[in-house]
């Protein structure tokens, strides 16, 4: 985490990396403004205005005779959903847990497209992942992936090495949190790759829901690129604004 921001926002900062982490899970009663001030080194009123901006967040919430406790809530849209599992319901509007299926990573160049999104130089090194989410055994998503290895020199470029959590491994262990995602979701038609991937007969015509993401750090710096292409027959995509 940068060191040149104010101090009170480095509390903040610190205090919400144990929440999404599951140090200070949700109904966690926080220590006292005095403990924290202690244990983070600074000054009681660093405290309060860290606690202040998490509770205007709705990160945490004061109650009488109880305390400051985690609500259960990130910032942003509810980002922590995004370390834990991908946003894919079934249409009775329950969440499904996916499996993730490695089918290619890889190191390669960017290609030029990649490296204007990333704000990179055209050939730098990323890491290339083309994955398959599982359900039952059915493949129902493909998602393809590009990291930029300029950025993130320990990150993994093999396939037995490749967190299936990706935000969370940056978070982890390059101290990198999810500030923001812009999607672009279109629809189009399965293209051969795409039918031999899930499984289907490519004589008949098949419908995919597509999801171009790309992450942003608190600083508004590219983490990454990704590309879903889902089956919508049995599952839906669940957007959820806060």
């Amino acid at each position: 985490m940068p060191r040149n921001r104010p101090l009170h926002e480095q509390v903040a900062e610190d205090i919400l990396r144990r929440i999404i982490l599951g140090e200070w899970p949700e109904g966690h009663v926080l220590p006292s403004e005095e403990k924290l001030a202690e244990a983070f080194g600074v000054s009681y009123g660093t405290v309060r205005r860290a606690m202040a901006d998490l509770t205007h967040q709705g990160v945490v919430m004061r109650r009488r005779r109880t305390g400051t406790v985690v609500t259960g809530r990130t910032p942003h849209h509810t980002l922590e959903r995004f370390y834990r599992y991908f946003r894919l319901h079934n249409r009775n509007g329950d969440l499904v847990r996916t499996e993730a299926k490695y089918i290619e990573v890889a190191k390669r160049e960017a290609s030029d497209e990649e490296a204007r999104t990333l704000g990179i130089e055209p050939g730098e090194d990323v890491s290339f992942i083309l994955r398959l989410r599982v359900i039952d055994g059915r493949p129902v998503m493909i998602d393809r992936i590009v990291v930029p290895l300029s950025r993130y020199r320990a990150f993994p470029t093999t396939m037995e090495e490749t967190p299936s959590l990706i935000y969370r491994f940056l978070l982890e262990n390059e101290g990198t949190r999810l500030g923001a995602v812009r999607e672009s979701v279109s629809a189009r038609l399965a293209e051969p790759e795409d039918c031999k991937l899930l499984e289907l007969d490519p004589a008949v015509p098949h419908a995919l829901l597509q999801i171009d993401e790309v992450a942003f750090d608190p600083q508004n710096v590219p983490l990454l690129i990704m590309r879903h292409s889902a089956l919508t027959e049995h599952h839906a995509y669940l957007n959820e604004v806060r």
